[in-house]
């Protein structure tokens, strides 16, 4: 097998700023460089650590799917934005694309650029692998964005959101607000269900709603995290389901949708949880005057964050928070659940 060279030294992030919170993906801190000994002098920690001064200029080369879906859009204006706050970062980024064989032939074209660093949102993990490899053993350290790689020798970190925790945060808001209601019945609005996600988001969901025996799943539809999709499942859910107390939406695109299918059939004695964190359900949620109460984020800073990991490991540098001298192998972000008591603090990252 092909050894894979050892990439530049550096420690971990900030923990509250790569886990997706309100204040953004911010990893960059003045984290201390050094340590105290018994005696009270200092010694060298044995890593610098990056601030947002200039430093070594680094090119970070994006790749990622087209951005064809709210939350992808964002993504990319995540990276683009992030990486304008440095003086230091140049960013070569692809034009995106859904289509596995142009957005390996993106990647080649970024490795053959001899970019420093890659970030790489693979439209298919799977199919994107060999692309992940073949940068690095070109010594080119990889950021794997949230679709992952299918061998771990194919990124240098991978950095993404929590498809389980997702179901898992979005069942427990559910049980909470129905744990006192007798017979209580949920349904599912989910995403394509040939995607892992997709499964993994509705495992969480139902291993979440085992700890409330008073509540059952009556029914779950699958859609396509898209409008139509969203309203045509959400109308066939509505007409075999009489009455029902909550209902979880994965995704607030198709959730648009959904939205409107409510809406034409007059129904309101249930309340909606959405998925993923678009501006256009957190308005709803703080305005209060729909079945929309709350959402569970899937947070597109992760991509600012993507940037901020990838310029650290361009300049050999670490990041100020703990103990670690390198950059972590994963860094999963949580799936905090918006309600209309915090709305406010995670409108900044609604995205449209």
């Amino acid at each position: 097998m092909t050894d894979i060279p050892r990439v530049p030294r550096a420690a971990t992030s900030r923990r509250n700023m790569l886990f997706g919170t309100a204040a953004g993906a911010a990893l960059l801190a003045t984290g201390c460089t050094s340590n105290e000994n018994n005696d009270g002098k200092e010694e060298s920690a044995g890593a610098q650590v990056a601030d947002s001064k200039p430093g070594k200029k680094v090119t970070i080369g994006f790749a990622g799917p087209q951005a064809d879906h709210g939350w992808l859009n964002a993504i990319t204006t995540q990276a683009k934005n992030r990486a304008k706050k440095y003086e230091d970062v140049t960013l070569e980024a692809t034009e995106g694309s859904n289509d596995n064989a142009t957005q390996v032939g993106q990647v080649e074209t970024l490795i053959n650029k001899k970019v420093d660093v890659l970030v790489v949102l693979p439209a298919d993990g799977k199919a994107l692998t060999q692309a992940g490899l073949k940068a690095m053993r070109a010594g080119i350290p990889v950021v794997n964005l949230d679709r992952i790689f299918s061998t771990q020798q194919a990124y240098r970190c991978w950095i993404g959101g929590d498809n389980y925790g997702m179901g898992l945060n979005a069942g427990r808001y559910i049980g909470e607000q129905l744990k006192d209601k007798k017979n209580a019945k949920v349904v599912e609005l989910a995403g394509i269900d040939n995607l892992e996600l997709t499964r993994q988001r509705t495992k969480g969901f139902d291993d979440a709603l085992k700890n409330y025996p008073n509540i059952e799943k009556v029914a779950r539809q699958a859609a396509e995290f898209t409008v139509e999709s969203g309203q045509q499942k959400m109308s066939a859910l509505l007409q075999a389901q009489k009455s029902f107390d909550a209902l979880w939406n994965h995704d607030d695109d198709q959730g648009v949708g959904a939205e409107r299918a409510i809406k034409q059939a007059g129904r309101d004695e249930f309340i909606m949880v959405g998925g993923a964190g678009s501006k256009r359900v957190m308005e709803a949620i703080k305005k209060d005057d729909s079945v929309v109460k709350a959402t569970v984020l899937y947070p597109p800073t992760m991509a600012a964050s993507a940037i901020d990991l990838a310029r650290a490991l361009g300049q050999g540098k670490g990041i100020g928070g703990m103990a670690e001298y390198e950059i972590p192998a994963q860094v999963t972000l949580y799936s905090a659940v918006v309600t209309k008591k915090n709305v406010d603090d995670y409108l900044p990252i609604g995205f449209t």
